[in-house]
């Protein structure tokens, strides 16, 4: 590829990723078919896309196990309100003025284990750190588990992550609170490879969250890498969170959760890793936390193997993941059903001041009949209200 054409590419997948929401089925389908800057014009509605084009991603789509798609229309409808905040070149940037790059699959610093992802392969990574190859899958470990970690669960992250570093493995971790920002820390300290922890962020690399780890994340900036498929400025929303964790477990040839509540975002990680073919690995803990009742949970149905320290785990980079069975229901939460548009919007809802349902369209990617119809399926579930003209998160969602 030329490197005019090169640039074209990065300027067209920098937009995209503003356009699109993370996991947008239909619009990686497109860039997939059409290459980025022709799939930029046609979502942007500069071309139109005919009959054809609609029938290749149907069966793109249908091949690659995605749910079934409302059709063109719908999804330009959908990306429609994003179209004036688009401004590639000012995130570029942002990128280049944070000592940033941005790097697109046809890039030699892209990490080919990204692939295994096959459709959902993100669009490009927003990358902070020092300008050097990430490490493959086979020399990456992801430690993730709970946020409000146990002083048990820090300790084992603490002396896992810290040995893996030390025998040249790169500990991957999504930058959280508890068990994340333990598993950056023990790497950092016991860093021996060029890249020894990559924190994989739910929001925009330009600013650190949560607040708290700012030095923490600083720091894996200047000895590691920061990464997100997300562009600068956008907001860690609950539903980033969860497309998120497919990076991790992809980067990764085994995936260990140290500590998990039953319904901790972790096992969503987990089952990432299982069904990309890597392995699992959980940590015990008592019986008597509810920390580790997460765990206890995939050692109990089969879907990771025990693991106790650095050498266990990376035993198991060598080995395929085994087989998560199906999850059987816990207590059900008002949230529990909702449709990926639905969350999306439910994200999008503030909590006590208002918005308008134009707002909303531009802040979820959503065209206003979707909006309108989302507002009156969450209101009858409470997890929205009207008040004077506006909506807000209802008390059901808390």
């Amino acid at each position: 590829m030329k490197e005019t054409e090169v640039d074209a590419e990065r300027l067209s997948r920098a937009a995209l990723a503003r356009l699109m929401e993370p996991q947008d089925a239909a619009g990686l389908a497109l860039v997939q078919i059409c290459g980025a800057a022709d799939a930029l014009r046609i979502a942007t509605g500069e071309v139109a896309a005919g009959a054809g084009l609609e029938r290749e991603i149907t069966s793109l789509l249908a091949d690659s196990g995605s749910a079934g798609w409302a059709g063109m229309a719908a999804s330009l409808k959908r990306w429609q309100p994003r179209i004036p905040d688009l401004a590639p070149e000012r995130d570029l940037a942002t990128m280049a003025r944070l000592g940033g790059r941005l790097i697109i699959p046809s890039d030699e610093l892209w990490p080919i284990q990204l692939s295994d992802l096959g459709i959902q392969e993100p669009l490009c990574l927003w990358w902070r750190g020092q300008e050097q190859p990430l490490p493959g899958a086979d020399k990456c470990m992801a430690l993730v588990g709970s946020r409000d970690s146990t002083s048990y669960g820090a300790s084992v992250t603490g002396d896992i992550a810290y040995s893996l570093a030390q025998r040249g493995f790169t500990v991957v971790s999504g930058g959280a609170y508890g068990i994340d920002a333990h598993a950056h820390r023990a790497a950092l300290a016991g860093a021996s490879a060029a890249v020894p922890t990559i924190a994989v962020m739910a929001g925009g690399v330009d600013r650190f969250y949560p607040s708290g780890n700012e030095d923490l994340l600083r720091a894996v900036c200047n000895q590691g890498a920061v990464i997100a498929e997300v562009p600068p400025g956008s907001a860690p929303t609950r539903y980033r969170f969860l497309q998120r964790n497919r990076l991790i477990a992809a980067m990764s040839a085994v995936t260990v959760v140290v500590e998990a509540r039953w319904r901790s975002g972790a096992l969503n990680t987990a089952h990432h890793a299982e069904t990309l073919g890597r392995a699992v690995g959980a940590v015990p803990g008592s019986v008597h936390s509810a920390n580790s009742a997460g765990c206890h949970r995939l050692l109990r149905d089969g879907g990771a193997v025990c693991v106790t320290d650095a050498a266990e785990v990376a035993e198991l980079a060598g080995s395929s993941g085994t087989g998560l069975p199906e999850s059987r229901q816990s207590g059900a939460e008002v949230q529990d059903g909702l449709t990926l548009e639905d969350l999306i919007l439910l994200d999008a809802l503030p909590l006590r001041s208002t918005t308008s349902v134009e707002k909303l369209c531009s802040v979820a990617g959503l065209g206003p009949e979707s909006v309108r119809a989302g507002l009156g399926r969450l209101g009858l579930l409470g997890l929205a209200v009207s008040e004077r003209g506006g909506w807000k998160r209802g008390k059901a969602s808390a």
